[in-house]
């Protein structure tokens, strides 16, 4: 069993367990009319009456109705809080109050409408782009429907379909076979074990095979991968109902809850939510105490608790994830989870195989030699025979063969003489693969098992050779000079295998590795996959964005580095399979940091790299499209597929890209980066903003004998900030930003929010002095203690008015002052949308307290020349900022 993943517990397993055991012992047609199916499969009107009866083929099933984003929209902190609000103003204010004044009322419910159909339309545009991103890449199947074979989405998969599968296809649901060819099945995916499992449609599990479930030769399960042969199937259990389908959404709820940037998003909640909690305690006991009203404080304390909710987070955060996915589409890259895209950002390795990646894709077949080098048709023949005949997933080097063979033979012919009788499909193990064939013609029936692989495990199993028609042993001068040979031809940069055969090795139906030896090595196939012209140019920009590329490859390490040196790779340090067996994970640490190019892997070394490069604190990408690559996939924080790559390896995928290229793969890390950088700065800005306003709040209850602001002046200056911020997503990054990899750094954020929250509190103060003891009793004639109760009111609401706007401004400007480490406006400036959204939103409450709304908004008149204060006060914030930025960029590398 592999080492990589644990068996599947019994407990976790969603399925019946009986219902399999039951339909394994079944004949075909007992299963078929238990299902009441058919072997001519479902109409579209029957697999529709299935869906509804069976459930739809989901692990999870998310409502995402109108109805359901509509409600969800309404339901959060902040709406909750404003509801709250406006049923105490109710109860405390407008009630008592003998008045019919409801316009505060009216108000609030108007912000709660809006916030939430704000909310509304973000979150049903999310989900619409997703969709259609999801779409572009979906994986199919092989679906019997309407009496025609039709390739639909997995998700539209019921129960009684009847499945056709074939090598690399991955089972969408649990099935029984009812047809099978050589087929061989992987199910690393549920139990971490890469040795392929032999499926027999005829045969049914033994006495013995009855707990070992895995085991039943007639039972297909959901997730596990067709490796080679083929099958026809029905299906018996779909989504949650299948045996692993529990198990499967539980690794990928945990996968999800264990990326940093999940755990970076809660932490942030976590502090801001522990903020209001504290700040709104604090309000509401000084404000009990020194104003004594009870009352006026506990309305108050929850409006500031309402000002401090992360409310637009989830929104913005959102926002900033589905604008980077349509960007990366634009580019050729389609991201299947959101949170990979600012994964992305933060990945500094990328983990490829060179296979097409760095190769042109297009493998040749450049010789095919017998063991004396010369060029002969014979071993042409019999590779094609291999490669022809074989159920696997044909691979490059297979369609280089049956293309030379195509040229240079008479296939037709040979396909006349020869009949397949078996297989033994090709493993990461073994490293090679055979077919057996029956000659119908001159040899009456010979069967001839022809093998073809790697030249090192070609020889643990060969002990003849055949040289100029004659057969002679393989001595240890022979296999030396063999692989002399295979070298030789390495270092030209060709890839090189060893072709071997075995007359009449086993009786008919029962061939098995078992039957690959005793071979006779008979010659060399030698292939040859160029380096792509953009690969070296690819390479060169990944390692300026910051990105090692490290190769994982089953190849060998004569081509491997033939290849590195032609794309500009360092291959001074190269580690095979052998060099790192039996490593201490230690060593294995220290092993993954120094070398960049490893060769001669299976899928479990190269997992083990991987989960090596992530223990040492790398955010690791891997690139795959094969079989094979998929528990690597898993094993990264952002795995990379391509559209064309098997359906296991899409399905593993966080991104899949259009184009084979690793341009496209680099513009999309850099979109990522843009996309965190985004997220990172709502972040700062939003725990800047906030505390603040927290230390502003509570500084203002301790020295004034009213309000700072009434409560709802506070909900609207929120909301009007909050609904600004809507407009980072489209913000950009500087290039310096974006020529880096950049990580979550949690930890820093409460002593930044410390340090700038800190600057706009100064001014908050400073404009609280200024209001206090020179504007308001200049334009009410006298200092407050001095006025009457009316007078007092009064100053009371020029006091709020010149407030709001100055930290409305001082906000919004927070916004431009911390995107970047350089000078606002002059050194940096956001984009024109940001621009717009913050003067808009300043312009808009600037208007409130000089428009005929005002009443309704609590605001007193002030003199416009006000404004030039306010004007003076942002220059001055500007200038303080800037330079508490510089200081702090001297001990840190960056703002941002």
């Amino acid at each position: 069993m592999g080492s990589m993943l644990k068996a599947p517990n019994k407990n976790k397993l969603s399925g019946d367990l009986r219902l399999v055991k039951r339909i394994a012992q079944e004949t075909r047609v007992e299963t078929l009319a238990r299902l009441h199916a058919s072997a001519e499969g479902l109409s579209t009107k029957q697999a529709n009456i299935n869906r509804e009866e069976y459930g739809a083929n989901e692990i999870v099933q998310p409502n995402t109705s109108k109805l359901h984003f509509f409600v969800k929209s309404f339901l959060t902190p902040f709406t909750i809080t404003l509801f709250v609000l406006a049923v105490l103003l109710i109860v405390l204010d407008v009630i008592p109050s003998d008045q019919n004044s409801v316009s505060t009322i009216i108000i609030i419910l108007i912000m709660v409408i809006l916030a939430g159909v704000i909310r509304f339309f973000q979150n049903l545009k999310t989900s619409d782009a997703i969709e259609k991103l999801l779409e572009m890449v979906s994986v199919t199947t092989n679906v019997k429907r309407d009496g025609e074979d039709q390739e639909l989405p997995t998700n539209e998969v019921v129960v009684g379909d009847i499945i056709h599968l074939s090598a690399g296809d991955m089972v969408p649901a649990d099935m029984r076979l009812l047809r099978s060819k050589d087929l061989f099945c992987l199910t690393s995916s549920i139990d971490g074990e890469f040795e392929p499992k032999e499926k027999i449609a005829t045969k049914v599990p033994r006495f013995a095979q009855a707990d070992n479930y895995l085991s039943y030769p007639n039972i297909l399960y959901e997730g596990t991968t067709i490796l080679s042969g083929s099958g026809v199937g029905v299906v018996f259990a779909t989504g949650t109902h299948t045996m692993f389908g529990r198990m499967l959404r539980d690794e990928n709820r945990k996968k999800i809850r264990e990326t940093t940037f999940n755990i970076g998003i809660k932490s942030i909640t976590k502090l801001l939510l522990i903020m209001m909690l504290i700040v709104s305690i604090l309000i509401f006991v000084i404000n009990s105490l020194i104003k004594k009203n009870l009352d006026l404080a506990l309305v108050f304390a929850i409006a500031t608790g309402a000002t401090l909710l992360p409310e637009m987070l989830p929104t913005i955060v959102t926002a900033n994830l589905v604008r980077g996915s349509k960007e990366m589409a634009k580019h050729g890259s389609v991201v299947k989870k959101l949170n990979s895209v600012q994964n992305f950002g933060s990945a500094d390795v990328l983990c490829t195989d060179k296979t097409g990646i760095l190769t042109q894709d297009k493998v040749m077949l450049e010789r095919h030699y017998d063991l004396t080098m010369q060029e002969t048709k014979k071993i042409l023949k019999l590779a094609y025979l291999n490669s022809y005949y074989q159920t696997g997933m044909q691979d490059l080097i297979d369609e280089a063969i049956i293309d030379a063979a195509g040229d240079e033979l008479d296939v037709d012919d040979i396909q006349r003489d020869y009949n397949k009788i078996d297989e033994i499909p090709f493993d990461y193990t073994r490293r090679r693969m055979s077919v057996v064939v029956a000659n119908s013609d001159r040899e009456h029936g010979e069967h001839l098992l022809v093998t073809k692989g790697a030249a090192e495990e070609m020889l643990k199993v060969s002990t003849k050779v055949e040289l100029n028609g004659q057969i002679l042993p393989l001595t240890d001068v022979r296999k030396k000079l063999i692989l002399e040979q295979v070298e030789d031809m390495n270092d030209d940069g060709m890839r090189v295998l060893l072709l071997g055969y075995r007359r009449n090795p086993a009786p008919v139906g029962e061939f098995s590795v078992k039957d690959e030896n005793n071979l006779t090595l008979v010659g060399f196939l030698t292939f040859l996959d160029p380096p792509k012209e953009s690969a070296r140019v690819s390479l060169a920009k990944l390692k300026r964005d910051g990105i090692t590329v490290k190769i994982l490859t089953e190849d060998n390490e004569a081509v491997t580095r033939a290849l590195g040196l032609q794309v500009g790779l360092n291959v001074d340090v190269v580690y095979s399979a052998d060099d790192l067996k039996d490593k201490t994970s230690v060593e294995l640490a220290q092993m993954v940091e120094d070398c960049n190019i490893f060769v001669e892997l299976t899928p479990e070394l190269k997992t083990k790299i991987i989960q090596a490069l992530r223990k040492n604190g790398h955010v690791v990408s891997y690139m795959g499209d094969k079989i094979n690559d998929a528990p690597a996939m898993r094993a990264s924080n952002v795995a990379v597929s391509v559209d064309h790559a098997v359906d296991i390896a899409k399905e593993s995928a966080d991104v899949i890209l259009l184009h084979k290229d690793l341009l496209v793969l680099e513009e999309s890390i850099r979109i990522g980066r843009n996309i965190l950088g985004n997220i990172m700065k709502y972040f700062k800005i939003l725990l800047t903003s906030n505390f603040g306003m927290a230390l502003s709040l509570i500084i203002a209850s301790l020295c004034l004998p009213f309000l700072p602001l009434s409560p709802f002046q506070l909900v609207v200056l929120n909301l009007i900030f909050a609904i600004s911020c809507l407009a980072i997503p489209y913000d950009k990054m500087s290039s310096e930003y974006l020529d880096k990899p950049r990580n979550w750094r949690i930890k820093q954020l409460p002593k930044f929010m410390v340090i700038f929250g800190s600057v706009s509190t100064l001014f908050d103060v400073i404009t609280f002095a200024a209001l206090f003891f020179v504007i308001c009793p200049y334009l009410m004639g006298g200092n407050y203690n001095e006025l009457s109760l009316n007078s007092k009111n009064a100053f009371a609401a020029l006091f709020n008015t010149g407030w709001f706007i100055e930290t409305l401004w001082l906000q919004e400007l927070i916004i431009h002052v911390l995107r970047d480490g350089k000078f606002p406006f002059i050194k940096q400036h956001a984009t024109s949308t940001v621009i717009l959204a913050t003067m808009i939103a300043g312009l808009i409450g600037t208007m409130l307290a000089y428009s005929n709304l005002s009443g309704l908004f609590h605001f007193a008149e002030l003199p416009s020349s006000y404004l030039w204060f306010v004007l003076i006060m942002m220059v001055l914030y500007i200038l303080v900022a800037s330079i508490v930025k510089y200081f702090y960029l001297k001990k840190k590398k960056f703002l941002i």
